[in-house]
């Protein structure tokens, strides 16, 4: 197996994509927005957390429908495993019939993209093999998760999914929960209620796992000081952000540095 370019987009309103062939064997995660797919003359709505692949010699057209533009994975790979995997995937059937498929959680994908994204930035002769390696994860994940054909996600799922996508991206700016209930209008007693069913931990948690997460980066990666990544956090001062670092990963930013040394 090895891995052509992987990436994330926001596309524009006329996106359209209209193909006879591709080089390549594909997998494609709709994200964010609503699209139309037609694959080998079957034709498919496209909303968050439906997946589609397609290969050498596979018609496929897609389109945009949202206003704003779909937001959407991709992931190019050749390999003599490749339809295997597919095929264990269940976005690839015999004979060589590709098809669009839901998955059940999916932040869980998400993350093993973007863990082959951040993979992918790095340098070295590890890289090619390391986002290799990851193929199979990520196809036996989509398996794992798939729905049966006919059903697709709970609306209160798919707002779960919308709730937690908005604060992976805005973490940096967000202080509290009310404000990710105003802006992903919901109320705050329902958002509570979305974590309580689909999450192992409050939204609020949620928040804070998230912003030390990146704080433990800077810390450790970038070599900041703690007064200046609380900063950067938008906490008032060293001392009420170091004990919020100290709740999520049960040290102080000071210990953290101190037993990585």
């Amino acid at each position: 197996m090895e891995v052509v370019c992987a990436g994330v987009e926001r596309v524009r309103a006329d996106y359209v994509i209209d193909r006879a062939d591709f080089p390549y064997y594909a997998i494609e995660l709709v994200a964010e927005g609503e699209g139309s797919l037609n694959l080998q003359g079957e034709f498919y709505t496209l909303s968050p957390g439906v997946l589609f692949a397609y290969g050498p010699g596979i018609p496929h057209v897609i389109h945009n429908t949202s206003s704003e533009g779909m937001r959407k994975y991709f992931l190019d790979f050749v390999g003599t495993r490749a339809e295997e995997l597919l095929g264990i995937s269940g976005l690839l059937s015999t004979p060589a019939t590709f098809h669009a498929v839901t998955v059940s959680a999916m932040h869980e994908v998400t993350e093993l993209f973007d863990l082959f994204l951040r993979e992918a930035d790095r340098e070295g002769p590890f890289v090619q093999p390391m986002c290799a390696s990851l193929m199979e994860p990520l196809l036996l994940k989509i398996r794992q998760l798939r729905l049966p054909i006919g059903k697709s996600v709970s609306r209160s799922h798919a707002t779960y999914e919308k709730v937690r996508t908005f604060i992976d991206q805005q973490f940096l700016r967000l202080h509290n929960i009310r404000q990710v209930a105003e802006e992903c209008d919901v109320t705050t007693v329902h958002l509570s209620r979305l974590f309580s069913r689909f999450s192992d931990c409050g939204a609020y948690q949620y928040l804070m796992r998230r912003k030390m997460n990146y704080a433990a980066g800077l810390l450790l990666n970038e070599g900041m000081l703690v007064k200046e990544v609380a900063h950067r956090l938008g906490f008032p001062d060293p001392f009420q952000f170091s004990r919020a670092f100290k709740r999520v990963y049960g040290v102080s930013p000071g210990q953290l540095h101190s037993r990585m040394e």
